[in-house]
């Protein structure tokens, strides 16, 4: 299969799908939209892009994306360990602590902000498309006192040295991949890769001006005992007030219990789509080491 990803090397999507998919063919993409398009237009198979991270929440483009603009099936999810390093030009580690700008995406800044706010107060911060973009521009321009943060793939890839590690803020930092695809691929059991049960993932728009309704939503889930891992709402983007919900269930589309909780909430006069039933998995920071060679 042929791969697209979040790039360039060394994201922490690379990673992911090094993981994953060790054997593949892997094509990097500048952005998440730029992902998701190839994958409509056929040029890769399947597409790999960040949805949720424990710190920072919801990647907002890759939902909006989902929702708003393509019609890609979810086959699959894999949750990796994030460690957030600082980095900088080899020739600039002796003066790192007073670097004039610090780069990488807006969720790993958003992820090391303790950090940043006690030992770089000041010190202005510029986002990037993703946190190799962040260290492939450091070690392009060796001449600007300038960090990035991203990882120790991405260190090794372009040649930077890490001289802070681990500066994201809270020890449990993982992020959420989801896998995409229009060709109906399944995703199978990697070695070394935890599987972690099923999940089906639904948007809902709530009837108009209807009172109670976010409640017989959440009852047609309850009473059939599903339990649901995450809901979330996103903007319409209609007007001011109108949002519909993404909501994670923990179980696999069946032929009874989710089919009839969408019958019930379709009776309700709410509009539901399912946006995939797939496997899980999980993988550790040892095995990401050990498969990623990091």
């Amino acid at each position: 299969m042929r791969l697209g990803f979040l790039g360039p090397k060394a994201t922490f999507t690379d990673i992911a799908v090094r993981a994953l998919f060790p054997d593949e063919t892997a094509i990097s993409y500048s952005t998440i939209p730029e992902c998701l398009d190839a994958v409509e237009a056929k040029e890769v198979d399947i597409a790999v892009v960040p949805l949720e991270n424990a710190l920072e929440g919801s990647v907002n483009i890759t939902l909006d994306y989902l929702t708003h603009e393509i019609n890609l099936p979810i086959i699959g999810e894999i949750t990796a360990p994030i460690r957030q390093h600082l980095m900088v030009h080899p020739q600039n580690v002796d003066r790192w602590k007073k670097v004039e700008k610090i780069y990488s995406h807006s969720h790993a800044i958003a992820q090391c902000h303790k950090f940043l706010h006690k030992q770089f107060r000041g010190v202005p911060s510029e986002n990037t498309t993703s946190t190799a973009r962040a260290a492939k521009y450091v070690f392009e321009h060796p001449q600007l006192n300038v960090a990035a943060i991203a990882n120790n793939l991405a260190a090794r890839e372009y040649g930077l040295t890490i001289v802070q590690s681990d500066i994201h803020d809270f020890h449990y930092n993982h992020t959420r991949f989801v896998i995409l695809t229009s060709n109906g691929h399944e995703i199978n059991q990697n070695q070394g890769i935890k599987f972690n049960g099923y999940k089906t993932t639904v948007m809902v728009q709530l009837p108009d001006d209807r009172s109670g309704a976010l409640h017989q939503v959440l009852s047609a889930f309850s009473w059939r005992k599903l339990n649901l891992t995450k809901i979330e709402s996103r903007p319409m983007k209609t007007g001011l007030g109108n949002y519909f919900f993404i909501i994670d269930i923990a179980s696999k589309l069946d032929d009874v219990l989710i089919p009839g909780a969408i019958a019930e909430l379709e009776a309700l006069k709410c509009n539901v789509k399912v946006l995939g039933s797939y496997p899980s998995f999980i993988i550790d920071a040892t095995t990401v080491a050990n498969k990623v060679k990091l």
